[in-house]
């Protein structure tokens, strides 16, 4: 019977699981960040997308956007009741999902966005494919592609576009400097640990793909500032290469970290064990394994403060409030 820690915080809801700790759930529900009282749109505004050209929006009443990050982010900007769809990675926040779908952002259908008779279209560059993009421009529809950010400075490079683009610059500003402080917050909480411990970081997605993520994974960065050390990175793996049960072995790792998807699409805890070398890791033979929600964990969006704090805290369960409630589910 595996322990549950349930801890109730501001602006989040945080599960800790010792031995085992999935967040992903939880952290669905966490609270958004506060958006603005009332948005003053300052149209129309010109933005210089990905291309170097010049897009002119002039109408933000029907904004569809491409992908989930960009749509928490509109979200965030106040501009939630502007959302007239969104794709399948829209799952934050839980009111998004009752928009009409899109479908996956990267394998969009001009038709079904047209169907919705935006305003404006906004999304990154790895929405597309790009002769979709190009036919819904040919529809006279408005759109708007930013860069696709990868690093610690994703979040703020993603508002600043976003906010940019749809005339709400004041509104941007004020999202990065709560996102920052968030941050500011998780950083000054990891630096209280006692303990370092070696993670590694698994992109799995079934029996197909399954890779050991290392320098550039992105949640290297994570790991790093929540007070952990990334195994993978240390163990010379560059980006992301097949999980072997040598360099599982050669990570060792204290806790291994996972996206809740790609937990689900092999069976849970139990097939993650089937890993060969999973088994072996001072992970796998203490049960610490971290499960956060896909868009959560690598969105890269304006919850990267809480992702850190909920990592702190699933790294470090010595810095858990005392008193911490516990519950022992079924199964």
């Amino acid at each position: 019977m595996r322990l549950f820690v349930r801890l109730s915080a501001a602006a989040m809801l945080l599960a800790v699981l010792l031995g085992v700790t999935n967040l992903g759930t939880n952290a669905q529900n966490a609270t958004p960040i506060a958006t603005p009282a009332s948005v003053s749109p300052v149209l129309p505004a010109t933005f210089t997308d990905s291309t170097g050209k010049d897009v002119t929006v002039s109408d933000i009443s029907r904004i569809v956007p491409l992908n989930g990050d960009i749509a928490e982010i509109v979200w965030d900007l106040g501009l939630g009741a502007n959302i007239v769809g969104a794709d399948v990675s829209a799952t934050y926040p839980p009111e998004l999902q009752d928009l009409p779908s899109i479908g996956f952002g990267r394998q969009l259908s001009a038709e079904g966005i047209l169907s919705l008779d935006p305003t404006v279209v906004i999304g990154d560059t790895t929405a597309g494919p790009a002769d979709v993009i190009n036919q819904i421009r040919e529809a006279g529809i408005t759109v708007v592609i930013i860069k696709s950010y990868t690093d610690i400075t994703a979040p703020f490079e993603k508002i600043a576009d976003v906010s940019a683009a749809l005339g709400v610059s004041a509104e941007g500003e004020a999202l990065a400097e709560s996102v920052q402080q968030q941050i500011d917050d998780a950083k000054a909480l990891a630096a209280t640990a006692t303990s370092k411990p070696r993670v590694v970081f698994l992109y799995i997605r079934g029996a197909a793909v399954q890779l050991i993520g290392g320098k550039g994974s992105g949640a290297d960065t994570l790991i790093d500032m929540a007070g952990g050390i990334d195994g993978g990175t240390e163990a010379g793996v560059n980006g992301f290469m097949p999980i072997t049960a040598e360099s599982l072995v050669t990570a060792a790792p204290d806790v291994i970290l996972v996206m809740s998807g790609g937990l689900e699409s092999i069976g849970g805890i139990d097939g993650l064990m089937q890993i060969p070398g999973i088994a072996e890791t001072p992970a796998g033979q203490n049960g610490r394994i971290i499960a956060f929600d896909d868009q959560y964990l690598l969105g890269l969006g304006p919850r990267m403060g809480q992702v850190i704090t909920d990592l702190v805290y699933g790294l470090h369960p010595e810095l858990l409030p005392s008193g911490t409630p516990v519950a022992t589910p079924e199964s």
